[in-house]
């Protein structure tokens, strides 16, 4: 087999460039549009919900943290189940879970973006800036890691900057509302845990992303160590400034008004630095979409480069350019994907889907890393490791996040296992 048609990945990321990159995908667009729905549902205890998904969050990151240390493989989830359960079905089924989870985000971004655009420039067509901007990225992704960590790190910087101006502007309000504070609706305590735990599902959406990291795993310099540090460098950045996001929203805004905002953290900076104009917040905005579809079109191509290694997919999709190192032909299915469901579907529809998927397929991860323990495999020397009771937390705080997840989200999952199903039997015509 020629060299272009196969081969090894470059490894280019570092400690710094793949916790920057975890933290820019962690952070994404989610947060921009979720704390408002979710103070409208918990009042000004919208932290709760963040808090109690921070810690789901933390639980499975360690154990994507301990499973891309044992096997740093792009495959991510796909490999790691195909090691514990040695069916390949399963395998598939999941990777492309989590494959559609990074295609759906990256479809939902894009129609957000254009509608952003739309707002300044109503004469331009939305499905001409949908295609612009997927085009954008997949020429960032062929071109290699470090053109896509590079611009990673600077839209990372400008989303951050984003939190920091709201924290900002909130801050002097900080202790003048009641933290504990419920919608009237919700009288009772178990109408208020309920509450807690069906706004966490939403809350959760804002934390994915940790879960992509490990598909650089083959990208990595010492992703034994680097991996693990990364996960956990990115999930405390993250948590540490959606608590004091939150803190800082419902002080400066009544969660009522929050609610019925489609842009939250605008108000939350209107109200507190009146003097920053809207267009630059809006730029933040901008950015912090991008950098969410960039991080899901670098997740979903290696992803298809790691299944084909294990023959899941088709054996062309493990195809490497000669010249950039990047597996070109997984990036432009990836973009075709993407392109199709962003022109047809719609924001609720595609969103709707990504949370049960992705909670799924984090109940099989923890799973599999308990099973591997059980199984006590042989473990590269001085790896990272969590005690079997994480894995098992983060089974059992998972499912409560998937029972309460929405009908229509577990319907989707259902027709896109379907369609999985058929996709697996023709692949594997490919390997016969």
């Amino acid at each position: 087999m020629s060299r272009e048609r196969s081969g090894r990945l470059k490894r280019t990321l570092g400690l710094f460039s793949l916790a920057a990159y975890g933290v820019g995908d962690i952070l994404g667009a989610g947060v921009y549009a979720l704390i408002g729905t979710v103070a409208g549902m918990v009042g000004n205890a919208c932290w709760m919900p963040f808090l109690l998904s921070l810690f789901v969050a933390a639980l499975t990151g360690l154990s994507y943290a301990e499973l891309g240390a044992r096997y740093p493989r792009a495959g991510g989830e796909a490999h790691y189940t195909f090691r514990a359960f040695r069916r390949p079905l399963l395998s598939y089924a999941l990777g492309f879970f989590v494959l559609m989870s990074g295609v759906n985000s990256m479809a939902v971004v894009s129609q957000a973006f254009a509608g952003y655009v739309r707002a300044i420039f109503p004469s331009i067509p939305g499905t001409g800036v949908v295609l612009l901007f997927l085009f954008a990225l997949a020429v960032i992704v062929w071109k290699g890691m470090n053109e896509s960590s590079m611009t990673n790190v600077v839209c990372t910087a400008v989303e951050v900057t984003g939190l920091l101006i709201v924290i900002f502007a909130g801050i002097r309000y900080v202790g003048k509302v009641d933290y504990f504070e419920f919608p009237p609706v919700l009288s009772m305590p178990s109408q208020k845990f309920f509450a807690i735990f069906q706004g966490s599902v939403l809350a959760f959406y804002a934390f994915i992303g940790f879960e992509d990291m490990v598909k650089a795993g083959e990208e990595t310099r010492d992703p034994g160590k680097t991996i693990p540090r990364a996960i956990i460098i990115s999930l405390a950045v993250v948590g540490l400034l959606y608590i004091l996001t939150t803190l800082a929203v419902v002080s400066a805004v009544p969660y009522r008004e929050l609610s019925e905002s489609q842009a939250p953290l605008m108000l939350v900076v209107e109200r507190g630095a009146p003097w920053m104009p809207k267009g630059v917040f809006g730029i933040i905005v901008l950015f912090a979409m991008t950098n969410t579809a960039l991080v899901n079109f670098v997740m979903s191509s290696r992803l298809l480069y790691g299944m084909a290694g294990d023959r899941l997919v088709p054996r062309v999709l493990r195809v490497v350019h000669p010249k950039h190192r990047t597996p070109h032909i997984a990036v432009i299915v990836v973009f075709l994907i993407a392109l199709v469901l962003a022109v047809t579907g719609t924001l609720k529809q595609l969103a709707q889907s990504t949370a049960v998927l992705l909670l799924v397929v984090f109940v099989f991860v923890n799973l599999s890393l308990l099973i591997v323990k059980l199984r006590k495999e042989k473990a590269p020397e001085k790896v990272f490791s969590v005690p079997s009771w994480i894995p098992v937390l983060g089974i059992l705080f998972t499912l409560l996040l998937v029972l309460n997840a929405s009908p229509a989200g577990f319907l989707t999952a259902g027709i896109l296992l379907l369609i999985s199903f058929l996709l697996f039997l023709l692949s594997q015509i490919s390997y016969t």
